[in-house]
């Protein structure tokens, strides 16, 4: 299954990023370089998404459109697509 959020990130400084999904409650992400934090962002988003489906009525929000999401001049919007595949009953 595929899962695309939008991620707000902004540079903290020369060597630091820090990563918020708008849609994602208190999933965050950090890196010391922009593909690093992108990389971290996927990770944290899918543990995020983890955890929601073992709940026993998992919510999973819907995405917010990039377009409608109001940055400063220091932010980018990125999507951000995670593969989740069910493994439960799942014979290789």
């Amino acid at each position: 299954m595929k899962f695309y959020y939008p991620v707000i990130i902004k540079k903290e400084s020369e060597t630091r990023y820090h990563a918020v999904f708008p849609d994602l409650e208190q999933c965050e992400a950090s890196g010391n370089s922009l593909e690093d934090v992108l990389d971290h962002s996927v990770e944290a988003a899918r543990c995020w998404i983890e955890a929601e489906l073992e709940e026993e009525e998992p919510d999973l929000p819907p995405a917010t459109d990039p377009a409608d999401i109001s940055v400063s001049s220091d932010e980018i919007v990125r999507n951000i697509l995670v593969n989740y595949r069910f493994t439960e009953g799942w014979e290789e």
